[in-house]
């Protein structure tokens, strides 16, 4: 155990890729996400849309896991679940949400924060016709987050699904979807050296608000 302390504690990296200017405050914070991701997609970063979305049910407890982005409008992030998820329930509950991107090889983050709704389900259906059959009848197979005897079970209930779509279209589940993260909170990090980081934030009081809010914050 000492070794790995004495790993965790003795990395100093440092962080010279980059830097933000002042100049940056007048762009729109989703056409900056948007070159931000054009960026890291271009440099072949490692899943450059993978995403750790962060909700809090009734129980107040945070929980956090990785999905993937996978559209952005100008109304925000979306990504998509099964409904009936923990992530689910939680936004049921309390349909807030923060969203954090990071891009190592960039030494970059976007932290967004914001309020969660269902896509229409022309976009889910759009989405989910688009995927790989097996992904599909994974979609129907697995009850997401509920607990299960073991992994043969979630195999029986997978060729189940093959045989119950045998043949045909595999149509999306009721309970699948995606969400929209409407953001009242949009920060962009740069790592820089000494640890002297760039951080421009973007916020506004209410997802109807035009104007943003636009803010240098010490690192």
């Amino acid at each position: 155990m000492k070794e790995f302390l004495d790993i965790l504690r003795n990395d100093h990296s440092d962080f010279d890729k980059g830097k933000l200017n002042d100049q940056l405050k007048s762009i729109d914070p989703i056409k900056l996400f948007q070159k931000w991701y054009q960026e890291a997609f271009e440099k072949q970063c490692l899943s450059p849309n993978s995403m750790t979305v962060s909700t809090v049910g009734k129980d107040l407890m945070p929980s956090s896991r990785i999905v993937y982005l996978k559209e952005l409008m100008e109304e925000g992030l979306i990504f998509y679940t099964n409904y009936n998820s923990k992530k689910g329930e939680n936004i049921a509950v309390n349909p807030q949400a923060s969203a954090l991107l990071f891009w190592d090889e960039l030494s970059r983050q976007i932290r967004v924060q914001g309020i969660v709704e269902k896509v229409p389900a022309f976009m889910s259906d759009d989405y989910f016709a688009s995927r790989p059959r097996p992904s599909k009848l994974g979609a129907w197979a697995s009850k997401q987050s509920k607990e299960i005897a073991d992994r043969s079970k979630l195999e029986d209930v997978y060729q189940e699904m093959v045989e119950r779509f045998k043949n045909e279209e595999v149509p999306r589940p009721e309970f699948w979807g995606g969400y929209l993260i409407r953001p009242t909170y949009i920060e962009f990090w740069q790592g820089r050296p000494s640890r002297l980081h760039d951080r421009i934030c973007f916020q506004k009081d209410d997802v109807e608000d035009q104007d943003w809010k636009v803010l240098r914050l010490n690192p």
